[in-house]
């Protein structure tokens, strides 16, 4: 049996941006924010600027749930900002969570997608983001009202103001080069990251 032929896609256009400059100075305090931080790097990073504070949980192994944990969060907390974290490998994995969240447009939700064309969780293989599939344009056809792509340091500017001053749904492509995320360390206990999330956000019981 022949094998099927591979889709010719376009590759989308090289950035420079290290993910390790740009996503502080992106998100700027997230203790504005009640975080969620999907799998590899994004819950690294998230991690790494909030000093591994109690308003994130930073997921490990849950590929994909990322966006649709943001948005019950966002749905069952209306009035705090949520920020999801997550990496273009683990949003793959869960495209569809992108037309219900525009369906359900909570307004109190942004995404930030750190797309750098890699798998960097499973051994750095090559992700279809690489290949030129557009997650930015995936989200605005799925009718998230709000979308940017980030390539250069001359967009960081809106997307900081989607970030702070959003008054809707957004949903911001970072794209970065391959490289090292930062990393501090960070709580690999999902038992007491969980309890610990629960308490900020509710106080204990």
């Amino acid at each position: 049996m022949a094998r099927p032929q591979q889709l010719q896609v376009n590759p989308l256009p090289t950035t420079i941006l290290d993910r390790r400059d740009v996503i502080p100075l992106l998100i700027e305090k997230p203790d504005d924010f009640l975080c969620v931080g999907g799998l590899a790097g994004a819950a690294q990073e998230l991690t790494a600027i909030s000093n591994d504070a109690p308003y994130v949980y930073a997921m490990a192994g849950a590929m994909g749930a990322a966006t649709t944990m943001a948005l019950g969060l966002a749905l069952a907390q209306p009035k705090k900002r949520v920020l999801c974290v997550t990496g273009d490998g683990e949003l793959l994995m869960n495209l569809g969570a992108l037309a219900t969240i525009a369906l359900m447009n909570p307004p109190n939700l942004t995404i930030i997608c750190v797309d750098n064309g890699h798998y960097g969780e499973t051994g750095n293989q090559d992700s279809h983001t690489g290949f030129g599939v557009d997650l930015a344009t995936i989200a605005g056809g799925c009718g998230i009202p709000a979308v940017l792509t980030i390539n250069t340091m001359d967009d960081l500017p809106e997307g900081r103001r989607l970030v702070r001053e959003g008054n809707g749904l957004a949903f911001i492509l970072l794209r970065v080069k391959e490289g090292k995320p930062l990393n501090n360390g960070r709580l690999m206990q999902p038992s007491v990251g969980r309890t610990r999330f629960r308490e900020h956000l509710l106080g204990h019981a």
